[in-house]
């Protein structure tokens, strides 16, 4: 038995005596990338000495490939390298290369390999060209020219599509009906009929085969597929047994014009002899791949997580400082820009003033680590004005053989944040600029201390000390006097519920105020909440309503001492009524009474009148005896008469008050004293508007006017 190739030797030692005794170049590539992501170049990252001395490079050339090779962007190599590196499957490639002074065959194999691409490839000059190699390149050769023919002559593609080598046709609608079949296609297989015929009724050994689902996606999506070496089924044409025959293939979608896709055009190069030899070339290259992906399988990890990584990575090799390596996130930062293969200098030139490359140097040259935070840098961008940007980053020297040979960065982008942060403090001084103008006492209480953020100059004022004695120092120990009031419990309510307190007119002693001397204030306690919703600080918004308390307090006081007036003038009112009562029921009897003895006195003067001589009422001493008592009589009826009277009106009820036309009820008086007025001899005058209203009760005016009238006439008839 023979013994393993591990127990011969290790691999580390066999795989880079593998690769400098073959025969067959082979050369590991990175894939540089634009910044949405697309493969543009690759960068050799490994030449073994036989590609060496077949591509005329170093062993680390300081081109990329197309650099080396700019031709390859229309022959099809770079096409290749770029379609193997997308592909998960090992891809073959023919190529008749006359270019740079070559003129050879070029047979090429690659394969993706984490974050690489693994080429392998002979040259005919190497060796001596069979005849499958000299058939094939007489076979690209033709599509060569038939390429270029197709692009010089596009208005003959009818005329193209049948002289063409590759075999084309053009399937019509979503059936995939056969259009248009050029010879070549025909012969793929012969005496059947295409023209005219569904996709899978044509050839039904396509109907579930992943040529169909493909051509379908490009009707469905229009993206174009590129397919190398698939595998299609045939019959053989002598024996009829099915029977893979394998080709590269393009299935682009063909459009209408009104824009609309209305088939599937189909290009496609029988590569059979290719593949079957290709296949021969894998297997000897397996060992090969294998040993090579376990050799960067270190590194690739790396990659991976730094491709990953939202940070933004990269790689600076040299005192240059030339990009070797850049991420996805780093490239988003710089829009448009060619930064691999580039020095720092040439590929953002805005910072060179900046400082950065600065930075660069001094990093590069003493091996110190630099932290950058917040670092500014206006970029340039594709559109439209440049864009600042705010950067903090690393820069840290790496080294190889214990000698420093590059910079890697790790840099995010704060601008986000940095322009946050502004606009919040922005925010802030116009909030502390509207605290300090506005009319009200307001202060901010930060933290279970309660620490004073924020005091305007009406709080100072009211608390009556200065800010800078209240700033930064917790609540009640910059206001002592408060803690023994019930502030701290309102306070930890707040604290503890997270709801806003409003209290009416509290009262509490200051500083500033005198010993008998109270304030009171209307204020709120609104608890302040952070983006989480979790309670940081309490507001407080004052105001100082002492003067209106104070002044409502004295109104208070007259307020109660006119009720205890009115109380006490309501007793006396009481004691007046009861008093007029009493008097109105005095006057009434007492007029009542009289009435009766100052009629017998009257009686008595009128009998002597009649009944005394003449001689004697002639008397001197007699007249003046009876006209004394006429007089008296008459001023005891006159007394007896008004009291009677002003008994009435006293003791009348007075009636709800009503607009009154006053000359009315003169008028209406003087009808009644007009036996009155006659016997008096007298004339009453009426000088009253005849319009003029009084609201007064009707029968309390009439008596009024009644009595003022009826006395008149009394006393003109008294003299």
């Amino acid at each position: 038995m023979s013994a393993s190739l591990p127990n011969l030797l290790p691999a580390d030692d066999f795989l880079p005596a593998l690769l400098d005794l073959s025969l067959s170049g082979v050369v590991l590539y990175t894939p540089l990338t634009n910044a949405a992501g697309e493969v543009v170049d690759f960068r050799f990252a490994y030449v073994n000495p036989a590609a060496q001395r077949l591509l005329g490079v170093p062993a680390q050339p300081a081109t990329t490939y197309l650099q080396q090779f700019p031709e390859t962007l229309t022959n099809g190599a770079f096409a290749f390298h770029r379609d193997a590196f997308r592909s998960e499957q090992p891809a073959t490639f023919n190529l008749n290369y006359q270019a740079g002074g070559y003129d050879t065959y070029c047979r090429v194999a690659g394969r993706r390999l984490g974050q690489h691409l693994v080429v392998s490839f002979t040259l005919s000059q190497e060796q001596d060209r069979n005849q499958v190699e000299q058939a094939l390149r007489e076979s690209q050769a033709r599509e060569q020219a038939a390429r270029a023919q197709a692009e010089r002559q596009r208005a003959h593609l009818e005329r193209l599509f049948r002289q063409a080598p590759a075999a084309i046709c053009i399937l019509a609608g979503p059936e995939l009906v056969f259009e248009l079949v050029n010879p070549v296609y025909q012969q793929f297989f012969p005496e059947r009929q295409l023209l005219g015929k569904p996709l899978r009724e044509a050839l039904p050994e396509l109907a579930d085969h992943a040529a169909y689902y493909t051509m379908r996606e490009v009707f469905d999506t229009g993206v174009t597929k590129w397919q190398q070496a698939l595998p299609i089924p045939r019959a053989h044409p002598d024996t009829g047994e099915p029977q893979d025959r394998y080709f590269n293939y393009i299935q682009q979608a063909r459009y209408d014009e009104n824009g609309q896709i209305d088939g599937v055009l189909v290009f496609g190069v029988e590569v059979t002899e290719l593949v079957l030899a290709q296949r021969h070339t894998q297997d000897l290259q397996a060992q090969i791949l294998h040993n090579t992906q376990l050799l960067i399988q270190e590194r690739h990890t790396f990659f991976q997580v730094f491709a990953n990584t939202p940070a933004a990575i990269c790689i600076q090799r040299g005192p240059e400082h030339r990009y070797e390596y850049a991420n996805a996130a780093y490239l988003q930062f710089f829009p448009g820009r060619q930064i691999l293969g580039q020095t720092v200098a040439e590929a953002l030139p805005e910072t060179v003033e900046s400082g950065v490359v600065a930075l660069l140097d001094h990093v590069y040259q003493t091996g110190e680590t630099y932290y950058g935070e917040e670092l500014p840098l206006l970029i340039a961008q594709p559109e439209g004005p440049p864009k600042w940007m705010y950067f903090t980053f690393t820069y840290q020297a790496f080294r190889e053989n214990g000698e420093i040979v590059g910079i890697s960065t790790f840099a995010y982008n704060v601008a986000d944040q940095v322009l946050a942060r502004r606009q919040r403090e922005m925010q802030e001084q116009r909030l502390r600029q509207i605290f300090a103008q506005a009319p009200v006492a307001i202060f901010v209480l930060s933290g279970p201390e309660h620490t004073m953020e924020i005091v305007n100059p009406a709080m100072s004022e009211l608390i009556g000390q200065p800010r800078e004695q209240l700033l930064g120092r917790p609540y009640f120990e910059a206001v002592p006097e408060l803690a023994t009031q019930g502030y701290p419990e309102f306070l930890a309510e707040v604290w503890r519920t997270g709801k806003p307190l409003a209290l009416q007119e509290q009262p509490a002693k200051l500083r500033r105020h005198q010993p008998q001397e109270t304030g009171y204030f209307t204020f709120v306690y609104q608890p302040l909440h952070d983006a989480q919703g979790n309670m940081t600080d309490i507001m407080c918004v004052a105001v100082d309503v002492t003067d209106q308390v104070v002044a409502r307090q004295q109104v208070q006081v007259l307020n109660e001492a006119l009720q205890t007036a009115n109380d006490e003038l309501n007793k006396t009112n009481a004691q007046l009524t009861r008093t007029n009562i009493d008097l109105d029921t005095f006057v009434y009897t007492a007029s009542h009474d009289l009435k009766a003895p100052i009629t017998n006195i009257e009686s008595i003067t009128l009998a002597l009148r009649e009944h005394l001589p003449p001689e004697t009422q002639q008397d001197e001493l007699v007249s003046q005896l009876l006209g004394l008592l006429d007089h008296t009589v008459a001023r005891f009826q006159l007394t007896i008469s008004q009291l009677t009277d002003l008994s009435k009106l006293q003791l009348a009820h007075t009636g709800a008050a009503e607009p009154l036309l006053l000359a009315a009820v003169v008028d209406d008086v003087r009808l009644d004293l007009t036996p009155d007025l006659q016997a008096a001899g007298a004339r009453l005058t009426v000088e009253v508007a005849p319009d003029l209203l009084v609201s007064f009760a009707p029968q309390n005016l009439r008596s009024i006017v009644y009595n003022l009238l009826s006395n008149a006439v009394k006393r003109v008839l008294g003299n």
